[in-house]
């Protein structure tokens, strides 16, 4: 977000989310992953990311997405009924946001209405719209990329299936470098000032301009089909990027089985369980230690190895939990840190709920295949092999 203060006279430039819990297409579409990260925490981070942002809002009539979305970093908006369901605009989600903020005395200059579904938002395009706004440029500013497709309609009543051409001849076919370029509307974002949307109620008004994204980040969430796409995409994006480098995070919390050790015991006739775990990983928690940031083993196993385990490597430990997600929000809470600030690294589905609510999911190398696709980032070592230590070294600065 802009570190710099808006002008007094404009008030602030603020990024509004709307995300609401029901969805037909996608059920719990804005809480869905793409990349490991909840769409609805991606479209936060594009916008915080973005130059000239003061303030994120998500507008949500869902306690789960509100929860994620504060851990995100973004100010949550409860969105009443009345505008909630299928049939409610967009428009009347910003228009509330918007009321909801200048009743808590902050005046709303801009706004950028950010949409969750589009889950490759590039930041810098957001920032230029902004930045057009502001310069009195355009009123209303969109997200399109150029395309020189030939685009045709179906016909209608006895001419249904007949084919009709909408933007060029249909006996002429020339070369692209011959033709006009089109622009499809991404759904992305759409800025513009917020005293000429109240009385327009409408994004598109005035000096209308186009901000060009890439073509690749045009992909909309409205079913089950564009989601695996999408994250099939961040698998590129997402992850190529981000290895080999650094995660970035205040915290590490890991489970047990199958992270410190490789998922396999040795039960004696008593009943008592050997585990095999990796030195390699202890003087990789020990590094962790004396950089002073904080580390927690969550497991659902109520074992004496699991404890006996956390004592030598001196890091505090929960187990026998059942609700991982409840166990971790309640730790973050007391020790102060955001979830956003957290990495998870876990190997089995029952990792899941906590990975979904984290900043940083991880995944060792050979962890379940819904682990796997969950995670933001995925280990080349496996569990009790190295794992925990390639992840120490990722989050130490070097």
């Amino acid at each position: 977000m802009s570190d710099d203060t808006s002008d007094a006279t404009d008030g602030l430039t603020v990024a509004i989310i709307p995300a609401r819990g029901g969805s037909k297409g996608v059920p719990r579409k804005n809480l869905r992953t793409v990349g490991g990260v909840p769409l609805v925490v991606r479209a936060i981070r594009a916008a915080r990311d973005a130059a000239g942002i003061d303030l994120v809002v998500v507008s949500t009539d869902d306690d789960e997405i509100a929860a994620v979305s504060a851990a995100a970093g973004a100010r949550v908006v409860r969105r009443p009924a009345e505008i909630s369901g299928d049939t409610a605009s967009s428009e009347s989600a910003i228009l509330h946001a918007v009321d909801e903020i200048e009743a808590a005395g902050e005046r709303v200059g801009i706004i950028a209405f950010v949409q969750a579904t589009s889950p490759f938002l590039p930041s810098a395009a957001l920032a230029g719209a902004v930045a057009e706004v502001r310069a009195d440029r355009a009123d209303s500013v969109f997200s399109a990329h150029e395309t020189y497709g030939f685009l045709w309609r179906r016909g209608s009543g006895s001419q249904v299936d007949q084919a009709t051409a909408i933007n060029h001849e249909a006996g002429h076919r020339p070369r692209r470098q011959d033709r006009e370029p089109h622009y499809f509307e991404t759904g992305a974002f759409y800025v513009f000032r917020a005293e000429a949307f109240r009385t327009s109620r409408h994004r598109f008004f005035g000096r209308i301009r186009i901000a060009e994204v890439p073509e690749w980040t045009a992909i909309e969430i409205d079913d089950v089909q564009q989601l695996r796409i999408a994250d099939a995409l961040a698998a590129v994006h997402d992850r190529a990027g981000e290895a080999p480098g650094r995660i970035d995070v205040r915290a590490v919390v890991t489970d047990f089985d199958g992270v410190h050790t490789d998922d396999t015991a040795i039960i004696d006739a008593d009943g008592g369980e050997r585990v095999r775990v990796s030195r390699e990983d202890g003087m990789g928690v020990a590094l962790l230690r004396r950089a002073g940031i904080p580390m927690l083993i969550l497991s659902t196993e109520q074992n004496p190895v699991v404890r006996a385990r956390a004592e030598k490597l001196r890091v505090p430990v929960l187990h026998g939990i059942e609700d991982k997600e409840q166990a971790l929000r309640a730790w973050a809470t007391d020790a102060g840190i955001r979830l956003d600030d957290i990495a998870y690294l876990g190997n089995d589905v029952n990792d899941l709920p906590a990975m979904r609510i984290v900043g940083w999911p991880v995944a060792v190398a050979n962890a379940h295949p819904r682990v796997l696709a969950a995670a933001r980032v995925v280990l080349t070592r496996t569990g009790g092999n190295g794992a925990v230590r390639e992840l120490v070294e990722r989050v130490l600065p070097d």
